[in-house]
């Protein structure tokens, strides 16, 4: 079942009440578990910018959509790899600040996953 996102601020996200204090993604079954950001910032130096191992680490098989928050500050974009990545999966992908992204997110329906940065 995926979950509702209630509010973001900056530094935390509250999902079906539960308030997380790090980047989150979410899982085509709900699962709301700590984005690998390491993943990233081991190529980029910055997990503002998502590497293909961290695409391959969030891509789901079956998901048709993928909702990045972009940060409060609309900072995180996809690297040129992690978007050929999903595009070869048929994974769309939909970039935007976390206030909006959230909104994005519950109201989506069907197979979609969910990365989304909390801070800048």
């Amino acid at each position: 079942m995926k979950p509702n996102i209630d509010s973001t601020e900056f530094g935390s996200i509250t999902v079906e009440g539960k308030t997380f204090e790090k980047d989150i993604i979410i899982r085509l079954d709900g699962e709301v578990r700590k984005r690998k950001k390491k993943l990233s910032k081991e190529v980029y130096g910055t997990s503002h910018k998502i590497s293909v191992e961290e695409a391959r680490d969030v891509y789901e098989k079956g998901a048709e959509k993928l909702i990045i928050g972009t940060g409060q500050e609309d900072m995180v974009k996809l690297s040129d790899k992690a978007e050929a990545y999903f595009k070869k999966k048929g994974c769309e992908t939909k970039l935007m600040p976390t206030p909006e992204a959230i909104k994005e997110w519950n109201e989506t329906e069907g197979k979609v996953i969910g990365l989304f940065h909390i801070t800048c």
